[in-house]
């Protein structure tokens, strides 16, 4: 490999082999093909990912109109996505749970008697119960007890003989007071918010400006995310962090500037999400999010389709900007179409409504994710912003990258597929150095994700399974890395595509690979064996993979 072949990555002759010879060494468990005959000699084994099959290939998608008119498909026009996928609720894994109040050993009974639907007696449910995974609670050994008692995965790490729940008195008093996570809506908020009595004053004053006459209440924020949720923004570190309102509101201790980031179409919904955000949300700035390309979002005017419909997107900047005491900031894209760039003639009209800062994106919606980002016409947009600080985003996804990034007149640069795809990438910016990170400190990377995944899911199989979902989705995004080592030129760009090679042990090839089943043997390292009828499908298939 020359490392000339357009979209492929160059990677050392030593480590390029064949699809059948790749699989061959994971599938034989790193043992030789000799050895693994011989054991599967010895009698056959049901495996979990038998089952599962590879991602099937991504389908042409166009317009029904546009192909009736053109009769055949546009070519260009592919998606990103696994749609119509199966979906199991981590409840399918644990149909026999043991009731709460056993769990929490409360001291009065069951409030439902005879018609609770969990089980009550502790010696049955034992007998039901999954094996432990592992000999260590990580929510008893952070927080001194875990809530989860008997139901907890580790839970002969904080179990006693006689089937108490065990409590480390020192680290739980140590704990008092402390209050890890933030954010939380109260149950009562909850329910005023579903019966819509909870009182918007000053986004109904500001809607009042704007609608003459009576107006027809819009929908709520909504938008298709999968890998990004408060876990991996633990797991990276971020300088700052955008957190996306309808999947993560929640800020963590270790997140010093913490922003969340909506999206919407109408303008009385956005205004009210930006004041009970201001009211009840521990945030320093609110993003609006008018650069998502997908069509759930774009073809109801949201996202991408914010940058056509100037008149909705002042109203919502003006009335965001009217509730809220933290700076709001936008993001965008070059455009909708293809050669057809806006955002220059939009961002002088954004300066009027009093957004603090504009993140542009390179590409337009119908690019996605195809074309190099524009970096030149992100200069050019930056200018036009000035005073306003603007950031650039698309194809970071080293030090290089980003040092590249900052010789034009941007205020700084946001990643999103390069911190799933390269999580310490941060860490090689500040460091400004590439980081050949070994197969085992990627682990340990991966065990810090499924730590805070339990700790916010809990860990118990319903919470188990769920961080493990959240894990595999954020594998079909990382094993699009090679290991600077392996690399015949440095860096690595984000839309080259690796040919098949070898690692430099089995767990490095193991996480090279781009079959669902090899994933699972990732997360079963850390979570242990999945349920028998378990059942997954990426929802990402970036075109650069297809």
């Amino acid at each position: 490999m020359n490392g000339t072949d357009k979209g492929r990555a160059a990677i050392k002759t030593q480590f390029l082999t064949t699809k059948e010879k790749f699989h061959e060494l994971l599938d034989s468990g790193g043992k030789g093909p000799n050895e693994d005959k011989a054991s599967d000699d010895a009698g056959p084994k049901e495996k979990a990912e038998d089952s599962l099959e590879e991602p099937q290939e991504k389908k042409f998608k166009v317009d029904p109109d546009e192909q009736e008119s053109t009769g055949k498909q546009d070519s260009k026009r592919m998606r990103g996505q696994n749609k119509s996928r199966p979906h199991m609720k981590p409840t399918s894994y644990d149909n026999r749970r043991l009731c709460p109040s056993i769990i929490q050993e409360r001291e009065t009974k069951c409030v439902y008697g005879d018609k609770c639907k969990f089980v009550h007696d502790v010696a049955e449910y034992m007998a039901l119960k999954p094996a432990d995974v592992g000999e260590h609670c990580y929510l008893y050994d952070t927080f001194g007890k875990c809530h989860y008692g008997l139901s907890c995965r580790f839970a002969q790490a904080h179990t006693s003989v006689d089937l108490k729940n065990l409590a480390n008195e020192e680290l739980v008093k140590a704990m008092e007071g402390k209050t890890p996570v933030r954010n939380s809506l109260d149950k009562d908020l909850q329910w005023r918010l579903r019966k819509k009595v909870v009182p918007f004053t000053v986004s109904d004053a500001y809607m009042k400006t704007i609608f003459k006459g009576g107006h027809k209440a819009g929908e709520g924020w909504k938008k298709a995310a999968t890998a990004e949720n408060g876990k991996a923004r633990q797991v990276c570190h971020f300088s700052y962090t955008v957190a996306k309102f309808y999947i993560s509101k929640l800020r963590h201790e270790s997140e010093d500037l913490f922003g969340v980031q909506v999206e919407g179409c109408f303008p009385d919904t956005m205004t009210r999400c930006a004041e009970l955000l201001n009211n009840k949300i521990d945030v320093d700035f609110v993003d609006i999010n008018s650069g998502c390309p997908i069509d759930l979002v774009y073809k109801k005017g949201g996202g991408c389709g914010l940058m056509t419909r100037t008149n909705k997107f002042e109203q919502i900047i003006r009335g965001m900007n009217s509730v809220l005491d933290v700076p709001l900031t936008v993001k965008i894209r070059t455009g909708v179409q293809e050669k057809a760039n806006i955002a220059h003639k939009l961002i002088p009209e954004m300066k009027k409504w009093g957004v603090s800062m504009i993140t542009l994106h390179g590409r337009s919606r119908e690019q996605r994710y195809t074309k190099s980002a524009d970096w030149d016409y992100i200069n050019t947009c930056s200018q036009l912003a000035s005073p306003i600080p603007l950031f650039g985003n698309g194809d970071i996804l080293s030090y290089y990258d980003a040092m590249k990034a900052r010789e034009t007149e941007v205020s700084g640069i946001m990643l999103a597929r390069g911190a799933l795809i390269k999580p310490w990438v941060f860490t090689e910016i500040k460091e400004r150095r590439d980081w050949d990170i070994s197969s085992s400190e990627r682990l340990d990377v991966l065990r810090d994700f499924t730590h805070y995944g339990l700790e916010h899911w809990g860990s118990d199989t319903q919470g188990l399974e769920k961080t493990r979902n959240f894990l595999l989705e954020w594998l079909s995004f990382m094993c699009r890395y090679i290991p600077v080592g392996l690399l015949e030129r440095v860096p690595q760009r984000i839309n080259e595509r690796p040919p098949y090679y070898m690692g430099r042990d089995y767990l490095e090839s193991l996480m090279a690979s781009q079959h669902v089943g090899d994933w699972i043997k990732i997360s079963e390292m850390l979570l242990g064996p999945v349920p028998k009828n378990f059942n997954f499908l990426p929802k990402h298939k970036a075109n650069a993979y297809k």
